[in-house]
């Protein structure tokens, strides 16, 4: 058995072993998760969304005979019987065998069917979190108000809550991608957690202007996902394939913003990829950061970005450089070490 390591703040993320972008073997996928808890990696996250349930599935196989860990998983989408389905389809970038056609319902009863749902394709007898997934705008546009009605006008949130009273469930919250719709809920219903994804990272920190001292005053812990901001902060400018940001390639703009952070970077020895895992843990909200993995070697390599030391002065000098808010708390200002 390897030798225990302490927890570390960094999240699995299900979305890659549902075949994000490409397939990725079962074997691969419970080989990942199963590093991750070797590591001292103890939160884990996936919705159904990711590969229609295929990363549900294949998140439960690899923890159901392990304890101590903390799963959430999502709820806004039912995953419905569909033959057309399947890997030659590509669906929101998921390349997955699983013959499910996804359908938006925020309401009670589509809370209800969603967790049992997901206990089912996960094998577990409990899920820890249940997140709402993808309401607002970014995704759902004009048709984000009948969403909304679902959760507050047609009992979505009192789903929520009487899982969590009647102890079903230890804790609810958002699992989104703007700022906007978790002030809105957290004005509904008491959020234990949100997950708020690329919106406070090397290149975003729009979260630090209102969202994470709400979530401090309202005893709601916060998970980064998206550090990477989808692609540029991991990859770099110089690789062959287009660096992407925000999920669209990225702006000329962006691409010399991550130049110069990369010259700041390789004058004080700092991946900058570890920077961007270790950035979001500066602020006394957030208290996990989430990153996707395909297989064990990912594993391996964000776990010591998470362990890289940075120096005080790599954080100094993106200030100087006008490449970070000065109003940004850094790791080691908060902790006195990166990790």
């Amino acid at each position: 058995m390897p030798n225990a390591s302490p927890p570390l703040p960094l999240v699995f993320g299900g979305g890659p072993i549902g075949n994000l972008q490409q397939p990725v073997s079962d074997a691969d996928a419970i080989a990942a998760v199963e590093r991750a808890f070797d590591l001292g990696i103890r939160d884990f996250d996936t919705a159904p969304h990711y590969g229609r349930g295929l990363s549900e599935r294949r998140v439960g196989d690899a923890l159901r005979s392990r304890e101590g860990y903390v799963l959430s998983t999502k709820v806004g989408r039912l995953m419905l019987p569909d033959a057309s389905m399947g890997m030659a389809s590509d669906l929101d970038g998921f390349r997955s065998p699983m013959p499910f056609r996804p359908e938006y319902d925020y309401s009670a009863g589509g809370i209800a069917r969603s967790h049992e749902a997901s206990l089912d394709r996960l094998g577990l007898a409990r899920i820890h979190r249940l997140l709402v997934h993808d309401i607002g705008t970014f995704n759902h546009a004009e048709r984000n108000g009948q969403y909304w009605n679902q959760l507050t006008q047609g009992g979505g949130f009192r789903a929520l809550e009487r899982l969590r009273e009647d102890r079903t469930i230890d804790a609810i919250g958002l699992g989104v991608n703007e700022v906007e719709i978790c002030l809105s809920a957290m004005r509904e219903v008491h959020l234990d957690t949100v997950l708020i994804a690329g919106r406070y990272t090397l290149l975003d920190q729009q979260a630090l202007d209102r969202l994470l001292d709400a979530c401090l005053d309202a005893g709601t812990s916060v998970m980064l996902g998206a550090p990477f901001n989808s692609g540029i902060l991991v990859t770099g400018t110089r690789g062959p394939a287009t660096p992407y940001y925000d999920y669209q390639p990225a702006s000329p703009e962006i691409i010399e913003r991550v130049r110069r952070m990369e010259a700041v970077a390789e004058r004080h020895a700092v991946p900058l990829a570890a920077a961007a895992l270790q950035f979001p843990l500066g602020h006394p909200a957030v208290t996990g950061v989430v990153a996707g993995f395909r297989d064990a070697r990912q594993v391996d390599q964000a776990v010591a970005w998470m362990r890289h030391l940075i120096p005080d002065d790599f954080w100094t000098e993106l200030v100087a450089e006008g490449l970070l808010r000065p109003d940004a708390p850094t790791p080691s200002l908060r902790n006195g070490a990166s990790t």
